[in-house]
């Protein structure tokens, strides 16, 4: 029995005219009198139009604004981890007070010391709410502090230059934030978690999402992908997988709130979205720290 044939769809500026070619950014179907060349693909007269208005008034492709430099939000969020590693280091290290202040530990715990001495730690389920974000600029080790912050520097721009500074910011923070959920529900309550992975991650799933949505090459950020997740698995006995995992997956669906925004209202409909999602991780650890206490 013979199947039925797919109808080819029709240019919505040509009525009558049939093209299996879409729009790279509106995605609707464009016959080759509409089609414009673009970086990626082929747009339409419209949104190639839409894009010179964007491009004038310093606007990014999904609505962020256009900034001199789109480092320098990288370059200050590397510079607190490399003070608060500073002061960790002067104040002895592994052994120093700021760790149980920073740290993230869900539940309120007694650690002991070499010396025999015993210290009452304080966690999340105790009211130390302000560890699920200070722990994602706590380092300890100079090895983890410096493969996190050379990733920053290389990805962090990235996203800067196509999301905007507001964007990219929010995005670092909630993806540091939602490892801080998974942390929380996942890991041993009486395990201190720290370090800026969760958000490095949440920048990696945050390009891969993007780098899908234009159709680009993924095969590169993949890559830093798969080596992170093998690095994890490998180093398990360390590294805290379930933050690893929360910045991943919060980083791509803020990414997704952020680049398949209508177009409409695309600004309204991304920073609720985003705040949505802020106080949903806000929420998850607040019933959590509640169990745990």
């Amino acid at each position: 029995m013979n199947q039925p044939t797919e109808a080819a769809p029709i240019c919505y500026r040509h009525p009558g005219r049939e093209t299996w070619i879409r729009c790279q950014r509106c995605e609707r179907p464009i016959c080759p009198d509409c089609m414009q060349p673009a970086a990626v693909g082929f747009q339409c007269p419209n949104c190639v139009k839409d894009g010179h208005k964007d491009t004038r008034s310093g606007r990014l492709p999904y609505g962020g604004e256009r900034v001199a430099n789109p480092a320098l939000t990288s370059y200050v969020l590397i510079g607190i981890n490399v003070a608060v590693w500073l002061l960790i280091v002067a104040t002895g290290g592994a052994s120093s007070s700021l760790v149980d202040t920073l740290a993230l530990l869900p539940k309120t715990t007694l650690f002991g010391s070499p010396d025999g001495t015993v210290t009452l730690v304080r966690g999340v389920s105790d009211g130390a709410i302000w560890q699920v974000l200070t722990s994602t600029f706590t380092h300890i080790e100079v090895w983890h502090i410096g493969f996190n912050m050379m990733a920053l520097y290389f990805l962090g721009p990235q996203l800067e230059l196509i999301l905007g500074r507001a964007r990219f910011l929010a995005l670092y923070l909630l993806s540091g934030l939602a490892g801080s959920v998974v942390v929380m529900w996942l890991s041993d309550p009486h395990t201190q978690t720290l370090g800026a992975s969760g958000a490095i991650f949440g920048l990696m799933g945050a390009l891969l999402v993007v780098a899908l949505k234009i159709g680009s090459n993924v095969q590169q950020v993949f890559f830093w992908i798969v080596l992170n997740v093998g690095f994890t698995v490998v180093g398990a006995s360390s590294i805290s997988w379930q933050g690893h995992l929360g910045g991943l997956l919060g980083g791509a669906a803020l990414a997704g709130i952020v680049v398949y925004a209508p177009k409409q209202n695309r600004a309204a409909f991304q920073w609720t979205g985003i705040a949505l999602f802020g106080v949903a991780c806000t929420v998850a650890i607040l019933v959590r720290a509640v169990a745990l206490s």
